[in-house]
């Protein structure tokens, strides 16, 4: 069974870092591990994605330059650095798991079946 548990979130001021955890479990594997994030009101959105190697990463714009994930696949953990976070990065920030995942869906929340409960971030002003 296959289980993702995020952690790392919370309150941090404009200009603030915070790093996210993500430890998976039951994934026989290596797996492409994306992070989504999703506001109020809002639909989920593409934040970046690492694949199983570690060796290719992708952001969506708008953390571009801000944000990296990264991979300790010895530990069956990815991480997202958050840096320079401003108010509209407040979100519940997820974890997913894809074992075959083309290079052009890495963006695609559809392309990933395995989904951790979240994690709320929250970047005050």
């Amino acid at each position: 069974q296959v289980q993702l548990v995020e952690s790392g979130g919370g309150l941090v001021q404009a200009g603030g870092s915070l790093r996210l955890s993500c430890a998976a479990s039951g994934l026989t594997f290596r797996y492409t591990m994306g992070w989504f994030r999703q506001a109020p009101g809002k639909e989920r959105e593409f934040v970046a994605a690492i694949t199983s190697s570690g060796d290719s990463t992708v952001y969506a714009d708008a953390v571009k330059g801000r944000f990296t994930i990264s991979r300790d696949n010895a530990k069956n953990t990815v991480y997202l650095q958050m840096n320079s976070l401003r108010p509209e990065d407040t979100a519940v920030y997820y974890c997913a798991a894809g074992r075959w995942v083309p290079a052009g869906d890495l963006g695609y929340a559809g392309a990933y079946p395995y989904w951790g409960q979240g994690t709320q971030v929250t970047v005050s002003s």
